[in-house]
């Protein structure tokens, strides 16, 4: 398995956009830097090229369409995104789901301008279907404990087992109430490559000591 890593997703909360975002950032990058913990975040589509000339972490957008350059009003193709600065893309996140036929358009675009792919499914299956496109990495999370404080790690710790079982072409990654170093060291010994997380960060009222902790669960 290659090394762990945690993707924080800034979402739209007030505390995690524009100059905010920025400063979150930092903070990420301060403690990737001091603990040794590959992190990555998730930006908002307008603060990906302030966040990225500001960070030598990964950025990744939140999203993007299956489209290509010319008349597409509204928008947002893979080359927006890597011109303004991000590596990665995630897609298919419960908050914006895509059909499967559109999916796939999204990941070859993708993959055509070279950005790492987090495609998100809401259970071991779906993440199974999704990895026939051989993303970069597939986080499951169950919907019901998105944005809670019951982690999936202790909630259902079956769906991590079985979605590192099925799912063989990604690495996988787990999201859903996971809040802690405790979270992410149980959800590495079921055999996650690694996190992806939201609230537990941007709404943290000490985001350093929030990250400090989820890197404590990286052995």
């Amino acid at each position: 398995m290659k090394t762990p890593i945690i993707i924080t997703n800034f979402k739209t909360y007030s505390s995690s956009l524009g100059k905010k975002a920025i400063e979150l950032a930092k903070v990420h990058e301060k403690v990737s830097r001091e603990t040794g913990v590959s992190f990555a975040v998730a930006v908002n589509a307008c603060d990906i090229s302030a966040v990225s000339r500001e960070v030598s972490i990964p950025v990744f957008a939140q999203h993007i369409d299956p489209a290509g350059l010319g008349g597409f009003t509204g928008q947002m193709p893979p080359e927006a995104v890597q011109s303004a600065g991000a590596v990665g893309t995630l897609l298919n996140h419960s908050e914006s789901r895509l059909r499967l036929d559109i999916l796939e358009q999204a990941v070859i675009l993708a993959k055509k301008n070279s950005l790492k792919i987090c495609i998100c499914a809401n259970t071991p299956e779906s993440g199974q279907a999704v990895s026939a496109f051989a993303p970069d990495f597939v986080a499951v999370e169950p919907p019901e404990l998105i944005g809670g404080d019951i982690s999936v790690t202790s909630a259902d710790p079956e769906i991590i087992t079985k979605s590192v079982e099925k799912i063989t072409e990604s690495q996988v990654l787990v999201g859903a109430g996971i809040k802690n170093g405790a979270d992410v060291k149980k959800a590495i010994e079921l055999g996650a490559a690694g996190v992806l997380l939201a609230s537990g960060v941007t709404k943290a009222e000490n985001p350093e000591e929030v990250l400090r902790d989820l890197a404590s669960g990286v052995s």
